[in-house]
C-alpha cells in the first residue's frame, strides 16, 4: 500500500547508540595510539569482579573485549564471594594497590557485590581519580556544583565546558553521561527545553539531570511520589527514563514530537523468543513511536554508550 512504502521511505527515528558509540570508540582508538607513540603511555583499566553471577561476568567480559578493540589494556581481578576466603578487607587491600598502581588508570568495581560487602565503603576507596564510574562522593559532589559556572576563587578562576563532556575535569558517570552524548549526537539543543528525567537513582536519574541543568535545560525530577506523572512527562520536550519497570511510560504521557533516551533494560517472558524472554525498555516502544520525534532503542541504544563512556573517562584518566 501507499502509506506502507510512505512509512518504509520515512527515515527510522531510532536514535542508533551502536553507531555513536562506535564512532566514539574510533576516536578512543587514535587516542589511545597517540599516547603511547608521544608520551610512551598505555591506558590501563582494572576490572574487580567478586562472585559469580552470570549477569556480572557478561558485563565484565563486554568491558574487557571494548578495553581491547580500542587498544586499553585491561587487568582482571576475580575472587569468590565466599566471606571465609575473600573478605571485605581483602578487597580493600587490592583497592589500594591498583590506587598505587601507576599502570592502572581506571578501577571499576563490578556491581552488586556480595551481602558481607558494604558499597560505599568499597567504592569510596577507590581513588576519585581512578573513579572512572564516576561514583565516588568526591566526582559526585564536583558534578552537583553550580560554581562551575563562573569564575571564582576556589574554581582556580577555570570555568568547565559543559558542552564537551570529555573535558570535563573530573569523572562523569557513564550511563548519563551517555545520555548527553545521544543527544548532542543528533543535534538537540537543551538550552530552555522542558526536560523530564523519570527516576531518582544515585547511577542514573540524579547525575543526568545534573548534567541536563548544566546544559540549561529546565528538569523535572519524577519518581514514585511524583502526582500527576503522566502530565508532568507531557509537558517535557526531552525524556529520560530510568526506573526499571517494564513499558512504564505510554504515549499518552509524551507530547508530540518529544525526544525520549530509554534507559531501562528489563526482560518480559516470550515464548516466540530462543532464551524465553526478551529486553525491553522503560519506554512502551512501539506504543509510542508515532508520538515522538526521535527515541532510543532497547537494545542498541543507551548500553553500547555506557561502555564507550566507560572507556573514554579511562583515556581521559591516562591524559590527566
Amino acid at each position: 500500500s501507499a502509506s506502507a512504502s510512505a512509512s518504509a521511505s520515512a527515515p527510522s527515528k531510532d536514535i542508533d547508540g551502536k553507531a555513536i558509540a562506535a564512532k566514539i570508540r574510533k576516536d578512543l582508538s587514535e587516542r589511545v595510539t597517540k599516547l603511547q607513540t608521544t608520551r610512551d603511555l598505555h591506558p590501563g583499566l582494572a576490572v574487580i569482579l567478586v562472585g559469580s553471577r552470570r549477569d556480572s561476568q557478561t558485563y565484565v567480559r563486554m568491558k574487557k573485549k571494548a578495553c581491547e578493540e580500542c587498544g586499553i589494556r585491561s587487568f582482571g581481578h576475580e575472587f569468590s564471594d565466599d566471606k571465609s576466603t575473600f573478605s571485605q578487607n581483602d578487597l580493600l587491600q587490592i583497592i589500594r594497590e591498583l590506587n598505587d598502581d601507576p599502570k592502572v588508570h581506571g578501577i571499576l568495581v563490578q556491581l552488586p557485590l556480595p551481602p558481607h560487602m558494604d558499597e560505599s565503603t568499597i567504592l569510596n576507596a577507590v581513588h576519585p581519580s581512578k573513579d572512572v564510574d564516576g561514583l565516588h562522593p568526591l566526582n559526585n559532589a564536583a558534578l552537583c556544583s553550580t560554581g562551575t559556572h563562573h569564575k571564582d576563587n576556589n574554581n582556580n578562576g577555570g570555568i568547565i565546558d559543559w558542552k564537551d563532556l570529555s573535558s570535563v575535569p573530573f569523572h562523569l558517570p557513564c550511563t548519563p553521561q551517555g545520555c548527553i552524548e545521544l543527544l548532542d549526537a543528533i543535534g538537540v539543543d537543551l538550552k530552555g527545553k522542558n526536560a523530564a528525567v523519570i527516576g531518582r537513582s544515585n547511577l542514573v536519574g540524579l547525575p543526568v539531570a545534573m548534567l541536563l541543568m548544566h546544559r540549561d535545560a529546565t528538569v523535572t525530577i519524577v519518581h514514585s511520589k511524583t502526582v500527576n506523572k503522566e502530565d508532568v512527562v507531557k509537558n517535557a520536550h526531552v525524556v529520560v527514563a530510568a526506573v526499571g519497570r517494564a513499558h512504564m511510560v505510554q504515549k499518552e504521557w509524551l507530547r508530540e514530537g518529544a525526544i525520549v533516551v530509554d534507559v531501562g533494560i528489563n526482560s518480559v517472558d516470550d515464548d516466540t523468543a530462543k532464551r524465553g524472554y526478551r529486553l525491553v525498555g522503560d519506554v512502551d516502544y512501539d506504543g509510542c513511536y508515532d508520538v515522538v520525534d526521535r527515541i532510543t532503542p532497547v537494545p542498541g541504544g543507551v548500553g553500547p554508550m555506557t561502555i564507550a563512556m566507560l572507556l573514554r573517562n579511562t583515556v581521559n584518566s591516562c591524559e590527566r
